[in-house]
C-alpha cells in the first residue's frame, strides 16, 4: 500500500520557517509565519491564560471526555464574543474544533453535506488552506477579485461582477476582519453591498474570523458578521482563538451554523455532533476551557482584553511607523497603505524575484507573494526593512 503513495507538496510557509531557522545570520527577520510576537521576538502567553490555567489547575478534578460538539458554555461564550446582544442564540448551532483550521474543515463538510452541488466562492487571494482543504474534499470552487494590485485596497466592483455567476445556494467564503493574506477589509457601505447580492442570489455567506480583536478592537472587527448573521436567512462563520488568546498550540476554535429559522437549530446541532464524530469524535477541551474562563469571568476577562488591546495598539503602532519611513526613504505615498490595513498581514507588492533578493541579501523571510507579517517586526527592525525594500526595488 504504502509504495503507492506520491510524494505531496511542502507547505510553502512551513519551508520558509525551516529556511528560516537555517539561516545562521544574526540579524534576519522573519516575517513569514503567522504568529504574533512581542518586540523580543517571542510568542508570550497572555497572563489572563496563565492566570486561568493556575485556576483551573488548582479545581479541575477529571479528564473524561465533554461531548461530541464540545462544551455548551465554550460555544456560548464564543458566539456571544463574535455575535454580541443582538442575535438569539437559540437560531445558533455550534460546535468546537480543533482550531479554526478544524473549524473551516468542519464548516466545508457540512456544506458538501447539505448541498454536494454547492460551489464554495472564494477570495482571490486568500488564506492557501481555503483552497487546499476544498480540493481535498472534492468541493468545486471558483473565485472571486478581491484585492486591487494597484490601490492595495479591496476591488468591489470586481467582487461584486464575479459573484454575480454564483448560483442559488452556493457559498460565498469571507473574512470578516483582518484579510489574510492582503489586510486590506471591505468598508461598511462595500459590506451592505456584498450582502445585498448574496440576498438577490441565494448565496449563504461562510464567514471565516480568526483575528478579532486585532484590527479595530474587538466590537468593530465582529461588525461586519453580525451585519451579515442579522441580514441573511442562514449563516456559517469558523471563529479561532489561536491569534486573539495566543493559544495557538491549544487547537481552539469554533464552528457556528446561524438560520432565522430557529426550528433548524436542533438539526443543525445534532449535523455537526455528528461531523464531529466521523473526523475526530471529540475536540480539544483545554484550550477551550481557559477561553470560556476568561469570557465568563469579569476580572479575567477585563485582563485579557486589556493586553489584546496592547497588541493591537503594537501592530498598529508598527504599521504607521512603516509607513512614515517607506515615505522618508521614497518621497512617495505608495506605501500609505500599510497603515490603512488591519490585521497581521499587508501584501506589499514586492515580485518573487524582490521576495527572493530580500531573502538572500538581507536576511528577510516573507511568503512569495510578498505577505509580511507585520507583528514580526519591531521599533528597531522597521528602518531594517524599509532599506531592504528600496534597496531591492520594491
Amino acid at each position: 500500500m504504502l509504495e503507492n503513495l506520491q510524494p505531496q507538496a511542502g507547505d510553502k510557509i512551513l519551508a520558509l520557517m525551516a529556511a528560516y531557522r537555517a539561516d545562521p545570520r544574526d540579524n534576519k527577520i522573519d516575517l513569514g509565519v503567522g504568529v504574533y510576537k512581542d518586540a523580543t521576538g517571542h510568542t508570550p502567553i497572555m497572563r489572563a491564560i496563565k492566570s486561568a490555567e493556575h485556576r483551573l489547575w488548582e479545581k479541575q478534578d477529571t479528564k473524561t471526555y465533554v461531548g461530541l460538539a464540545g462544551d455548551p458554555e465554550f460555544s456560548t461564550a464564543m458566539a456571544r464574543l463574535v455575535l454580541g446582544n443582538g442575535t438569539n442564540l437559540d437560531h445558533v448551532a455550534a460546535a468546537a474544533t480543533p482550531g479554526g483550521t478544524g473549524a473551516i474543515r468542519q464548516g466545508f463538510e457540512l456544506i458538501h453535506h447539505a448541498n454536494p452541488d454547492a460551489t464554495v466562492w472564494i477570495s482571490n487571494p486568500t488564506w492557501p488552506n481555503h483552497p487546499s482543504i476544498l480540493s481535498y474534499l472534492g468541493i468545486p470552487i471558483k473565485k472571486y477579485r478581491y484585492f486591487d494590485a494597484q490601490t492595495r485596497g479591496t476591488d468591489i466592483e470586481g467582487i461584486l461582477a464575479d459573484l454575480t455567476g454564483a448560483k442559488a445556494g452556493d457559498v460565498v467564503l469571507l473574512h470578516g476582519c483582518c484579510h489574510n493574506p492582503t489586510g486590506a477589509n471591505l468598508t461598511a457601505p462595500e459590506w451592505q453591498r456584498v450582502i445585498a447580492l448574496m440576498q438577490d442570489r441565494g448565496l449563504i455567506p461562510f464567514i471565516d474570523i480568526a483575528y478579532q480583536g486585532f484590527g479595530d478592537g474587538l466590537e468593530k472587527d465582529a461588525a461586519a458578521t453580525r451585519t451579515v448573521v442579522q441580514q441573511m436567512p442562514q449563516t456559517l462563520i469558523a471563529a479561532s482563538c489561536s491569534k486573539n488568546f495566543g493559544i495557538y498550540r491549544e487547537r481552539t476554535g469554533v464552528l457556528m451554523a446561524i438560520s432565522q429559522d430557529a426550528a433548524l437549530k436542533e438539526t443543525a446541532q445534532g449535523t455537526l455532533a455528528f461531523l464531529n464524530r466521523q473526523n475526530f469524535s471529540f475536540p480539544p477541551d483545554h484550550g477551550a476551557r481557559l477561553v470560556t474562563m476568561i469570557l465568563q469571568d469579569e476580572t479575567l476577562r477585563a485582563e485579557w482584553a486589556s493586553e489584546l488591546e496592547e497588541v493591537r495598539l503594537n501592530m498598529l503602532g508598527l504599521r504607521q511607523q512603516l509607513a512614515d519611513e517607506m515615505k522618508r526613504l521614497t518621497n512617495s505615498d505608495r506605501f500609505d497603505f500599510i497603515a490603512t490595513h488591519r490585521g497581521m498581514f499587508s501584501r506589499i507588492g514586492a515580485t518573487p524575484e524582490q521576495v527572493e533578493k530580500l531573502r538572500e541579501d538581507h536576511g528577510i523571510y516573507m511568503v512569495g507573494d510578498s505577505r509580511v507579517n507585520i507583528a514580526g517586526l519591531s521599533a528597531s527592525t522597521v528602518p531594517v526593512l524599509a532599506r531592504a525594500l528600496v534597496e531591492a526595488g520594491v
